[in-house]
């Protein structure tokens, strides 16, 4: 009976994913024979090409996270993802945004996790797995959303234009200080209050110890 169940689930799951594939088709079908695209020049910048990189390295490196079953080789992974998206940041006029992501994320979270990861006892040899759903039921999720965003990106009319790189820290700064300044306020006091919900945790734990 249980046997059943799950061809049953495993059926439906995959018309689910013939049925979204099959509506991704008719979509992307006619907008990618009316699109252009990059490639219809010839060649490609350099620009293009660093762009390119920095994306697949952004993608390759969320995809290692994901998989791999050694903690130390997912924080390896999580570097070069966090490398991609800052390097996006900066293609984005964003000079603020990628410095953040580099100092904060990769010099501080990142480096917090690597030391933790190298401190623990042994724990390069545990082996992270998901019993729950296995490869199968991840390929199906990732599958359904996987055209999900593809149908998006290439369904929506992006506007494309020609962004300046210009320093942008001065304008988040006026930003924060002046017209986002009560949200800004109130996003300093939840941090406050989660700092000191940390601090009476630990402070009980270590009572009980």
């Amino acid at each position: 009976m249980r046997s059943h169940r799950k061809l049953l689930a495993w059926s439906v799951a995959s018309l689910a994913v013939l049925g979204a594939v099959a509506v991704a088709s008719a979509h992307l079908s006619p907008a990618l024979a009316a699109s252009p695209g990059p490639f219809a020049g010839g060649r490609l910048s350099l620009a293009d090409l660093v762009f390119w990189f920095l994306a697949a390295l952004a993608v390759a490196g969320a995809a290692g996270v994901a998989l791999s079953r050694n903690i130390l080789y997912t924080s390896l992974a999580l570097l070069f993802s966090l490398l991609g998206v800052g390097g996006l940041y900066v293609y984005l006029s964003a000079d603020f945004l990628a410095v953040a992501q580099v100092l904060i994320y990769i010099g501080g979270v990142l480096v917090l996790i690597l030391f933790a990861v190298m401190l623990t006892s042994r724990i390069g040899d545990v082996n992270i797995s998901n019993t729950s759903l296995g490869w199968a039921g991840g390929a199906i999720v990732t599958a359904v959303i996987g055209l999900l965003v593809v149908v998006v990106a290439v369904e929506v009319p992006w506007r494309a234009r020609d962004v300046p790189l210009a320093p942008t820290t001065a304008q988040l700064g006026n930003g924060l200080l002046q017209g986002w300044l009560l949200p800004f306020e109130l996003a300093s006091l939840i941090l406050l209050a989660t700092m000191i919900g940390a601090i009476v945790i630990a402070r009980k734990e270590l009572k009980a110890d």
